[in-house]
């Protein structure tokens, strides 16, 4: 079994990666969070079964870059990460501003002592 290829990096570098990234040719595969010792964002990248996963820790205060001007289609993942954990996206190429689904509580999987 291969290891993951997981980098883990701050917040101001994200834009940096993923431009070399795309410049590589690697697509991307998924944006995911989890609320983990804060908020765990990890964006995973391939180029022929080549995985890599940029992973960063944020608090809800921590505002991030979107990648959507990069990858067009980043703007569903972006949408949904913003509106179910809280976190702060500038420059979403496509911004539903929390009306992507209806749910009855706002950033429903927030960590708790964040919704305070």
């Amino acid at each position: 079994m291969e290891q993951q290829n997981i980098k883990e990096i701050q917040p101001g570098e994200l834009l940096t990666h993923v431009v070399h990234y795309k410049h590589e040719g690697y697509r991307l595969v998924a944006i995911s969070a989890t609320t983990k010792d804060g908020i765990e964002l990890s964006y995973s990248f391939d180029k022929e079964y080549d995985f890599i996963h940029l992973r960063l820790l944020i608090d809800s205060a921590t505002e991030i870059e979107s990648i959507s001007s990069l990858y067009s289609y980043a703007f569903l993942y972006e949408n949904e990460i913003k509106e179910l954990f809280g976190v702060q996206i500038k420059d979403i190429s496509i911004d539903f501003n929390n009306q992507l689904y209806r749910i009855p509580v706002p950033t429903p999987f927030a960590a708790k002592e964040e919704k305070a």
